[in-house]
């Protein structure tokens, strides 16, 4: 009785090593065509512009506080043809020399399809900003010269498509340098009372 018992005991556990084996070749064939189908699709990552900036405010107050208040426009292109794109978390800001100057603006997530454009318009602004001393008199050259040098960024999450699959979430920092002609306002088109929209076309910098 006693090594009938041990049989069944035998069985049932020779039947969880069959079903853990089945679950695992299961996993690795899946994690193989992913992998085959991602290498074969070579996934490119998207494209982005900056394409004007319109300025509402640019004021250096002392001691060194900066007030700005900026609508930028980037235009996203998904250059795949075969993949999309979901873009989970994406938050836009500005910086002055590494120097964020700005609050963060989130723009809601969204789904960019194969060849798909996505056109945004975000606001971003910050008031009484400390700046740090050094910036700010560079910041006062600059603003005496005319030009401004800014980065308008974005950072975020995105997931990429392909077919029925989706990936997990990989991280997405876009660069775009902007260069705004602030002494003056004719290099632009007035909105408005007193705000200046200035055509930009910048090409950003995008890694994922």
């Amino acid at each position: 009785m006693s090594k009938d018992c041990g049989n069944h005991g035998g069985g049932k556990e020779a039947a969880v090593r069959r079903i853990c084996a089945a679950v695992i070749a299961f996993i690795i064939i899946v994690l193989v065509t992913i992998f085959l189908v991602w290498v074969i699709l070579r996934p490119t990552k998207p494209r982005f512009v900056l394409q004007d900036a319109t300025v509402f405010a640019f004021n250096l107050s002392q001691p060194n506080l900066l007030t700005t208040n900026f609508q930028v426009t980037f235009a996203s292109r998904n250059p795949n043809s075969k993949i999309g794109i979901y873009y989970d978390r994406l938050h836009v800001y500005a910086t002055y020399r590494n120097q964020q100057i700005t609050l963060r603006t989130a723009i809601p997530p969204t789904y960019q399809g194969h060849k798909e454009d996505n056109v945004w318009s975000p606001f971003v602004y910050g008031t009484a900003v400390p700046i740090a001393p050094y910036n700010s008199v560079a910041l006062g050259d600059e603003q005496g010269r005319g030009f401004v040098g800014l980065m308008i960024r974005a950072d975020g999450r995105v997931r990429w498509k392909v077919g029925t699959l989706i990936t997990g979430k990989y991280h997405i920092h876009v660069r775009c340098p902007a260069y705004i002609n602030l002494g003056n306002k004719a290099a632009g088109v007035l909105v408005g009372d007193s705000a200046v929209k200035y055509t930009l076309v910048t090409k950003c910098s995008v890694s994922v």
